[in-house]
């Protein structure tokens, strides 16, 4: 298999990484529950996208395969996601039946968030045509090579059950499930660092 490169993305690259975030979720159980009407997904979701990782690019951890095939934003310990843009965005354009279930769905999520320093990983993907070729794997070990000469623990949530066994083989742990109302099941998993390789 062809080694795949992986670099920061500048943020003059973030039309790119939204882009090819919007497409790997088009198909997202949790991303399409929130956002069902498919005009509404294309619209809203760059903007959520920009509230969930757009903070990644002040510390050089966007990141993109050298092909543009895929993207990952995650954020540094003691950054968060705009929780007020996105609590906003749900709002507006969900459908209003679930949005009890969504506002308990983001409690839910922060009782998970680890109290521990860490890396979260709140997005990634590769554009549709391009999965199973080995892109996340790429990304994962990028960014957890840094987690480890920071040693300092790494956290994401699942919000496709697909992708579970790509984080479980990049060491990731369940810590339960998360699941409201009318919801997709939400798998928060940690990962502790490891001793960097020398």
């Amino acid at each position: 298999m062809t080694s795949i490169a992986v670099r920061s993305a500048s943020r003059d690259e973030e039309s790119t990484v939204s882009a090819i975030i919007t497409l790997a979720f088009a198909t997202d159980p949790m991303a399409r529950w929130s956002l069902g009407d498919a005009q509404t997904y294309l619209a809203v979701m760059p903007d959520l996208i920009r509230a969930f990782g757009a903070a990644a690019y002040d510390s050089d951890s966007s990141y993109v395969s050298d092909d543009l095939a895929g993207a990952a934003m995650w954020l540094p310990p003691g950054v968060e996601p705009d929780i007020g843009t996105l609590g906003s965005l749900i709002r507006m354009n969900a459908d209003p039946a679930i949005l009890s279930d969504v506002d308990a769905m983001f409690e839910a999520m922060a009782r998970y968030h680890p109290e521990v320093p860490h890396w979260y990983l709140p997005l990634i993907g590769a554009d549709p045509t391009r999965q199973g070729r080995g892109i996340g794997s790429a990304l994962m070990r990028h960014a957890l090579a840094r987690c480890d000469r920071d040693g300092v623990a790494a956290y994401l949530e699942s919000s496709n059950p697909r992708n579970i066994p790509l984080y479980r083989r990049h060491g990731f742990e369940i810590l339960g499930t998360i699941q409201v109302g009318s919801s997709p099941v939400l798998t928060p998993m940690l990962r502790p660092p490891r001793p960097a390789a020398s």
